[in-house]
């Protein structure tokens, strides 16, 4: 099993508006997968197609591998609404309650604490924990089904940045420590690019773009923008004297990211190569600029 989750063409409309319009999306096994949209661009739409909460209007959703659908479903965790909890319980007594009402009976309640940081927080009632903790607590809910696949829509969202931290490590922690893979929506880029593997940037409900955490570090660091006349020729050019990994081509323009300190070497050999330069500067994209291009400011 490769993937977790397989969309194809996946789309949900309600009446007139198409909320979710032909998604292709792919999570691997293992991942981190970050969900990238403005609100309303149809992030938790998909969540909940693929829990199973909504039905699509066409498409197909495959969970792990092709296994049927609603057995498939018992193997996931979520959060997407605020998290209930009873207020006046404390941690353990509201993971024994759940565990009741949901059938996942288990004795390692304790060790579910622990993995989601709340330990340590005794008889103090559940009502009277910060959002962080609240947050934490619904987390350590949703993982008494044993799930290999966590969908947590918008979990760091009003956090302040000591919350922001305790959840970033609760997912880190399983993700390494039990191989969970995440789909996780959120508007805090900087706070996602922490632990993301994998971005999916989605605006009026069209996938746009996925693509890796190792693509767009390397995508935001220093390059060389080169307009040119002849793109396929620059490219051959520069391909001899730097590696071809390190030059991306977007219409008549490549991105070079190496030989940075050797622009007036590079327009020379262009321009001895009858290739007109109508543009070369240093640029630097900011992870918030990269997406917010994509998602149209």
């Amino acid at each position: 099993m490769k993937y977790v989750l397989r969309t194809d063409n996946l789309t949900k409309r309600f009446g007139a508006k198409c909320a979710l319009n032909k998604v292709n999306m792919q999570i691997e096994k293992g991942e981190i997968y970050g969900f990238i949209g403005k609100n309303g661009a149809g992030k938790t739409t998909l969540m909940r197609l693929v829990l199973g909460a909504a039905m699509p209007s066409e498409g197909e959703i495959e969970l792990f591998g092709g296994e049927e659908l609603s057995r498939a479903r018992h193997r996931i965790g979520a959060l997407l609404e605020y998290p209930c909890i009873y207020k006046n319980c404390t941690a353990y007594e509201n993971l024994k309650r759940f565990s009741l009402l949901t059938g996942n009976s288990r004795d390692d309640l304790t060790e579910i604490l622990d993995m989601v940081g709340l330990k340590g927080v005794g008889k103090k009632k559940a009502g009277k924990f910060s959002l962080g903790m609240k947050q934490r607590l619904a987390i350590g809910i949703a993982l008494l089904g044993d799930p290999e696949f966590l969908v947590l829509d918008e979990p760091i969202n009003g956090l302040d940045p000591a919350g922001i931290k305790e959840i970033r490590d609760v997912i880190l922690r399983l993700n390494r420590e039990r191989g969970v893979t995440f789909l996780i929506s959120s508007h805090l880029l900087d706070e996602l690019s922490k632990i993301v593997t994998t971005y999916g940037i989605v605006k009026d409900g069209v996938l746009i773009e996925q693509i890796s955490a190792a693509e767009l570090e390397k995508s935001c660091r220093h390059h060389l923008k080169i307009t040119v006349s002849d793109p396929g020729k620059a490219l051959a050019l520069l391909s001899c004297i730097t590696d071809r990994s390190a030059i991306k081509v977007e219409g008549n323009s490549l991105y070079l990211y190496d030989l940075i300190d050797k622009s007036d070497r590079i327009n020379r050999l262009l321009v001895r190569h009858n290739i007109m330069v109508s543009e070369l500067e240093v640029q630097t994209s900011s992870l918030e600029e990269y997406f917010l291009e994509r998602m149209g400011n």
